[in-house]
């Protein structure tokens, strides 16, 4: 693992850090705090993401997932985290109205709500190190922020437009807030890879994606993927409903819809 330090040991003004880990590359960029103890938590933060990586891959045979899809484990004899991302699962398919499912194809499949819960998981771990400041944690492009990088400078996000690439469809500001995180889900990197929960197919929807800014970034990766699946419509009406969330939703036809309360997080 390699840091890049800026500023005197003692007092570094950034540790920043990428690991590749869940077939994506995560970034971590650290504000404050003495650089031994930094260092030392986000070591601590890159061995869980590959823990979580090795617990909940559904590619790999010996992971926990995959044996308790297949009846050879329960939950009671799986690592603790299992029981924990299964719970929010369940939780985020309750809230969503099956719109958010911890299955894929009638398999169990948790692997939805696991990197927006490893990003935040990981960004708190560094926040607790005395003297950070800020904390932020970009895994594949959904991030989870915390504090702020500078006295009365907040974390900013840009957020890809999916129509043209290369360019941005807006830019997500952290100001006012001590925690914010930002998720996105589409078509733009992957392709159609988010299923409809009814009928195990991939999304038939007029959306190229979705972006949802909220404080935690495990909720609102699950929501993105939800809105997205919904369509643009019943997707943005549901997202209106919930507290302290606000989206940015591009059709195909090159439409963006916003609910109310999102411009006072941009720029």
């Amino acid at each position: 693992m390699a840091d890049t330090v800026a500023g005197p040991a003692e007092a570094p003004a950034a540790v920043r850090h990428a690991e590749e880990v869940m077939g994506t590359v995560f970034s971590f960029d650290v504000r404050g705090g003495d650089a031994r103890a930094v260092r030392e938590a986000l070591a601590e933060a890159v061995a869980g993401l590959h823990r979580a990586d090795a617990v909940f891959s559904t590619y790999r045979e010996d992971s926990q997932v995959s044996r308790l899809a297949r009846g050879e484990l329960t939950v009671a004899e799986c690592a603790p985290e299992v029981a924990e991302v299964l719970d929010l699962a369940a939780e985020a398919d309750r809230r969503s109205d099956g719109w958010f499912s911890p299955r894929y194809r009638g398999a169990l499949d948790p692997t939805g709500i696991v990197k927006g819960w490893a990003v935040e998981r990981a960004a708190r771990l560094l926040a607790q190190v005395a003297g950070v400041r800020g904390v932020s944690v970009n895994g594949g492009g959904d991030v989870q922020m915390l504090g702020a990088p500078e006295p009365h400078r907040p974390w900013r996000v840009g957020v890809s437009d999916p129509l043209r690439p290369g360019g941005l469809a807006a830019v997500i500001s952290a100001a006012g807030a001590d925690e914010l995180s930002v998720a996105t889900s589409g078509t733009a990197e992957r392709g159609a890879h988010i299923v409809d929960p009814r009928t195990g197919r991939p999304a038939v929807t007029d959306l190229v994606s979705v972006t949802v800014v909220g404080p935690r970034l495990t909720w609102v990766d699950c929501w993105a993927t939800a809105a997205f699946a919904m369509g643009s419509r019943a997707g943005l009406e549901w997202l209106e409903t919930l507290p302290g969330v606000e989206a940015l939703l591009i059709t195909a036809g090159d439409e963006v819809r916003c609910t109310g309360g999102l411009a006072a997080r941009l720029g």
